[in-house]
């Protein structure tokens, strides 16, 4: 099964809407017309509409860092999937790690807003991943199952080839370590063969699985190069052109 590469990142609380626009706008000269491999950046939500007007145009698409799975309602602060659609919004990344650490997102409150996601036709990029203590003791894989399993609880076999999966070992993220090689194969394939399960071993194909965990130019090719790694949710490297479109190119190459 031919998966197309996906790289996405993820700006998180960075940049003003015109530092975004300008950083967009860099990237889209280097690699707007690029259909080689599948783009997405995410920036914060004060930046969607002038990065949105950045890449109008560019095969590149925009995604969004969290949603409530609620429509409307007294809920401050947050902002729901038709928000996101009417700023042509495409991906959310749904269940980061800092979003379960930092702000109490349990497994089935990921799993209402992957489903309210796919409802209004938004592709989420689920994450799943352990902590270091986790590792440590060795429940990875016990850890990443029960994050998956409950966070697709309900999304049907159709649903399933539209949402992106993201492996992020917490341990891993933002800072500079990086799981070997070995280490994310191993829990890519186990994902992908719990997919498997879960939908069907067909299913599981289409399925896109990336890593994000501290990839960057240097290490990319590597963890490309991986059977069951179809490319990277980038965090720091996603926040310079140069470091992006390198990322860009390393799945193009990978493909």
């Amino acid at each position: 099964m031919i998966r197309k590469k996906l790289i996405a990142g993820n700006w998180k609380m960075n940049k003003t809407s015109g530092e975004a626009a300008d950083l967009v706008k860099d990237i889209v000269a280097e690699v707007g017309r690029s259909n080689d491999v599948d783009v997405v950046v995410c920036p914060p939500f004060t930046s969607l509409e002038s990065v949105g007007k950045a890449l109008d145009g560019s095969s590149i698409k925009l995604g969004a860092q969290n949603m409530h799975p609620e429509r409307s309602g007294a809920y401050t602060g947050e902002v729901s999937a038709e928000m996101l659609r009417s700023l042509f919004a495409s991906y959310v990344i749904l269940g980061h790690s800092e979003r379960r650490t930092y702000f109490g997102d349990t497994d089935a409150f990921v799993n209402q807003k992957v489903t309210a996601a796919l409802k209004a036709e938004l592709k989420p990029i689920l994450c799943v991943g352990e902590t270091l203590a986790e590792r440590e003791a060795g429940s990875t894989l016990k850890v990443v199952q029960t994050q998956l399993e409950a966070g697709l609880e309900g999304v049907t076999k159709e649903q399933a080839t539209s949402v992106v999966i993201a492996y992020e070992p917490v341990w891993a993220i933002g800072t500079g370590k990086v799981a070997t090689t070995e280490q994310a194969q191993e829990v890519h394939a186990f994902i992908r063969d719990l997919l498997g399960k879960l939908f069907t071993p067909a299913v599981a194909g289409k399925m896109r699985i990336l890593y994000g965990g501290s990839m960057k130019p240097s290490n990319a090719p590597e963890l490309l190069a991986q059977t069951d790694i179809d490319g990277g949710l980038i965090g720091g490297a996603a926040l310079e052109a140069r470091s992006f479109v390198d990322l860009i190119n390393a799945a193009a190459k990978a493909n």
